[in-house]
């Protein structure tokens, strides 16, 4: 699907996304990632079962006010010790699927929120 959207100039759009990949500017990305409005952020996490608390101690890192947590083709939520760090730091969290994620994040930055789409495709 390609997504368009109103967005401040110099910041990262997704603008499409379908089976195993997302198109931040369109460019296609096919590897978990991080998109932020400013940098894009490869993220290690392989799999959903195996996301731990350094990869959410990662996010934290990131300084973003919200993270969205593209879990996929369906929603999965985390265990809690997991991203216990990101409500200690007061960033939220949101858990969706990966084609929400996608959409929400678009609407987030053109309202010029430090938003990350911490994406997952397996």
């Amino acid at each position: 699907m390609k997504l368009h959207a109103t967005l401040p100039g110099g910041v990262n759009a997704i603008t499409g996304y379908g089976e195993g990949y997302v198109m931040v500017n369109g460019e296609r990305l096919d590897s978990n990632v991080v998109v932020l409005p400013d940098r894009i952020e490869p993220w290690a996490v392989k799999t959903f079962d195996e996301l731990g608390t350094e990869d959410f101690a990662f996010l934290r890192d990131l300084k973003a006010e919200i993270v969205l947590l593209g879990t996929g083709v369906r929603q999965r939520f985390p265990h809690p010790r997991h991203t216990a760090e990101l409500a200690k730091a007061g960033i939220g969290l949101e858990v969706m699927d990966l084609q929400a994620a996608c959409r929400t994040y678009n609407i987030l930055v053109a309202e010029q929120r430090k938003v990350a789409a911490a994406l997952l495709f397996t």
